[in-house]
């Protein structure tokens, strides 16, 4: 490495990790672990799909939680994990026209030149929650204040110090509600953090708030967040997953609500719940998966078949998919029967879901 291409751009620290990007292949990024210098996680590096012109790492929260923003060469913000365990890395856009960023030095807050204006993303992680609420959980400034051009130096506590295109610097404050939130949520303050929601009676904390709570699976502070905001939708699927008979089934539509649909359905067969696994598939309208698992497991054809053919009824078209027309050939199709094992396999969720409840209590007392 030459210390002369080495740039508060291109170089990023935090107290566990240094981010580079690679001077060779500017689409590039090498993730490193700050003690060892050993690369991170299965030691391939982060690769974007345009050349990366910024890069920035948070300061604060615990290694495994560790983030990393980055703007392109098209002036798009985007943020993703810097350790992602095997899993394929997600990497999601949070802006555009962004032209400088800084992390805050005490949470786990953005700020940007977002064309000629100071955006602050409270809670940029709620892309991986829920990405709807993103737009709700920002803090726009008009950039009138500055002059052309201004970069962004720091972001310390609630002052963000830009210099302007003459040399000039200018400095700018952002409300201090949204770094004691992230401190209630880091430390499980659930009842702190509704309570400054309600005194500062601001819409974006109430998101944040709502992105928080789902993210740490704390069901009844995300559903008062929602309901605040008035995404009653989301308050209606947040009292389903809590009617959810099993613990393995409202992870996996927390998951779900997440976007996640690979990871919920694998955290249902992992835990025997073919049934859950396939009805999964048909909420979304996946038929072929649906039918694929079921036709695996031996198990629901008939189910598949019977909600194929209503949709299909529904809309008032006939079947044209060969593997479903082969297999309903064999199979009969019979609503009352049908409705009958679903009964069946929800009770038998319940009893095991009591049972496993039993155990633990019993094995906690002794």
């Amino acid at each position: 490495m030459r210390a002369d291409i080495l740039n508060a751009q291109g170089v990023s620290l935090s107290n566990d990790t240094i981010g580079v990007r690679d001077k060779s292949d500017e689409k590039v990024i090498l993730l490193l672990d700050a003690l060892t210098g050993k690369a991170l996680g299965d030691g391939k590096p982060l690769t974007h799909k345009l050349e990366v012109v910024e890069i920035a790492l948070d300061q604060s929260g615990p290694s495994n939680e560790r983030k990393i923003a980055l703007i392109d060469k098209n002036r798009d913000l985007y943020v993703t994990s810097v350790r992602h365990l095997g899993r394929e890395t997600k990497i999601c856009k949070l802006g555009s026209m962004v032209h400088s960023m800084a992390w805050n030095d005490a949470a786990n807050i953005l700020c940007g030149i977002q064309d000629n204006q100071l955006t602050v993303w409270y809670y940029p992680s709620v892309v991986f929650t829920d990405k709807e609420l993103l737009p709700k959980t920002l803090h726009i400034k008009d950039g009138s204040e500055f002059s052309r051009a201004p970069h962004i130096l720091s972001y310390v506590g609630t002052k963000v110090t830009l210099r302007q295109g003459d040399g000039s610097l200018v400095y700018s404050s952002v409300p201090p509600y949204p770094a004691l939130l992230h401190e209630y949520s880091a430390s499980a303050r659930w009842e702190d953090a509704l309570r400054l929601c309600r005194f500062a009676k601001d819409q974006s904390l109430w998101a944040c708030l709502a992105g928080m709570a789902m993210a740490n699976r704390e069901l009844t502070t995300a559903e008062m967040a929602y309901a605040a905001i008035g995404e009653l939708p989301r308050v209606q699927y947040i009292n389903f997953i809590k009617e959810q008979p099993s613990k393995e089934s409202s992870l996996a539509h927390m998951l779900m609500f997440s976007g996640q649909v690979q990871e919920a359905e694998a955290t249902l067969l992992q835990a025997g719940l073919i049934y859950q696994a396939i009805r999964v598939n048909i909420d979304l309208f996946n038929w072929e998966r649906a039918l694929e698992l079921a036709v695996k497991h031996k198990t629901h054809v008939d189910t598949v078949l019977a909600y194929r053919g209503k949709f299909l009824q529904k809309f008032g078209r006939k079947e044209t998919n060969k593997r479903f027309l082969q297999y309903s050939e064999g199979v009969e199709v019979d609503w009352e029967k049908v409705q009958a094992k679903i009964e069946m396999e929800l009770s038998k969720e319940r009893e095991k879901a009591a049972n496993t409840s039993v155990r633990s209590s019993v094995a906690s007392r002794r």
